[in-house]
């Protein structure tokens, strides 16, 4: 911090930076000068002059005769730094705080050979990782895991707060990841439950994305949405495919039966749009309420001004009082 007795209060970037609680008072400086102007209407012809002759040159006659305005000046300045106290300057440290209780959120994606099907383009995959990308950057200290499964399961990342490496595990993604063939739905959601059970969040929610049905995997699809619900998971089922080619053809009995059964909701998404608006959707359905806090650190600054309106109110009255004051007067 500068000292008070600083030229940098006066620079333009100081001034410029402060934020002002009363700033009608800066309009009032520019009529300062205008009171000595009033101040010289009123006072023509009414004072008395000698006419004294000086022994002096002219050149030096001409620059001394200036020096009576000092003290006005001085004062003019001690006026208009006064207003500037009166606006007073303050710069304002402002921060926000903003919690929320957080739900415990699980992505199971299917990634299976399946998944690379272009009727969707560039293939299901591309668009599933883009669009789970996009729901989670949405989110607000939220806890997200993920789960990616083929012909069985495999926990990609455990639930956390860290998205920037969440991302780039999705990234990562691709079908080759898992050797075994198959889609192992049951086995993918048994998974995501066992992150979640002994979580102390209120809310939990698994989002299970496949193209297919359960051809893999000892449990059964309606058996682990029956632990789902006994653990308080809600289980919303997201159906890829356009079902354009009938060997590729989309299996929604088995995801229905999922999310009827933990009292979730069923979404059939058939292009990229649709599955974005599907995500979206859930967004909103499972939004938390988010408490912000503001905090104000203000620091005022009308004292530094003040200070220097009075070195120059005191400048100005011992000008006046010396030869400056009455140089060419009488």
């Amino acid at each position: 911090m500068q000292e008070w007795f600083s030229t940098h209060w006066f620079t333009y970037k100081t001034l410029v930076n402060f934020e002002w609680y009363h700033p009608i008072y800066l309009y009032f400086i520019p009529a300062v000068p205008f009171l000595y102007i009033l101040r010289g209407w009123f006072r023509s012809g009414r004072g008395q002059r000698l006419n004294v002759a000086f022994l002096t040159s002219d050149l030096q006659s001409s620059w001394t005769s200036y020096l009576r305005f000092i003290p006005a000046i001085f004062l003019s300045l001690s006026i208009a730094l006064v207003l500037v106290s009166l606006a007073r300057p303050q710069k304002i440290n402002t921060q926000t705080e903003r919690s929320s209780e957080g739900i415990d959120i699980m992505l199971a994606m299917d990634i299976s050979a399946s998944m690379d099907s272009k009727d969707i383009p560039p293939n299901r995959l591309a668009v599933a990782k883009k669009v789970a990308k996009d729901f989670i950057k949405g989110r607000f200290q939220d806890r997200i895991g993920m789960v990616i499964f083929a012909g069985e399961p495999f926990s990609l990342c455990p639930l956390t707060t860290d998205y920037q490496m969440l991302f780039e595990y999705i990234d990562d993604i691709n079908s080759n990841l898992i050797k075994t063939s198959g889609t192992a739905i049951g086995n993918a959601l048994g998974m995501c439950i066992n992150r979640m059970r002994e979580t102390s969040s209120k809310t939990k929610v698994a989002i299970l994305l496949s193209d297919g049905d359960n051809t893999a995997g000892n449990l059964d699809p309606v058996t682990s949405a029956q632990l789902a619900k006994a653990f308080g998971i809600k289980v919303y089922t997201i159906a890829v495919g356009s079902n354009s080619n009938p060997e590729e053809a989309v299996d929604e009995g088995t995801l229905r039966a999922i999310a009827q059964t933990s009292e979730g909701q069923f979404f059939r998404a058939t292009d990229a749009k649709s599955l974005s608006s599907i995500f979206k959707q859930i967004n909103r359905l499972e939004k938390v309420r988010i408490k912000s806090s503001q905090y104000k650190d203000i620091q005022d600054f009308y004292h530094t001004y003040l200070r220097w309106s009075i070195v120059f109110l005191l400048l100005a009255f011992l000008t006046k009082t010396s030869f400056m004051g009455n140089i060419l007067e009488d």
